[in-house]
């Protein structure tokens, strides 16, 4: 069965060539494009592994993970980061689900491994 995969990012570029990368690879993927609707997302979709963008419309990436780890459902969701802002990187070191900070624009080949290595 396929790893099904997560991206809450805004950026319709950089969403499209996630999608291209990853379907290409064997994964599943849906896409949410703002933080608000991303916890229902997260329940209904229930993915292997989040891709979460830092800055989102409704509510951001930081508060997003915070709620994700404070809830029993999701808190063992490994999480990868993707962000603009590389100095954001240090607000998720707190969350032990986080398995990789990627700083936009990133290497495609890069996110794949760092996918594989993330998926349980």
């Amino acid at each position: 069965m396929k790893k099904k995969l997560l991206l809450i990012d805004d950026d319709i570029e950089i969403s499209s060539i996630l999608q291209e990368a990853l379907e290409a690879a064997g994964y599943q993927f849906k896409l949410c494009d703002n933080g608000g609707e991303a916890l229902k997302a997260i329940l209904e979709y229930k993915p292997d592994l989040l891709l979460l963008d830092v800055m989102l419309p409704g509510l951001d990436g930081y508060s997003l993970a915070v709620r994700i780890t404070g809830d029993a459902a999701t808190r063992d969701l490994p999480i990868i980061v993707l962000s603009g802002l590389e100095p954001s990187g240090v607000m998720f070191k707190q969350f032990p689900q986080v398995a990789a900070f990627m700083t936009k624009p990133f290497d495609p080949a890069e996110l794949l491994e760092a996918v594989r290595k993330a998926l349980p």
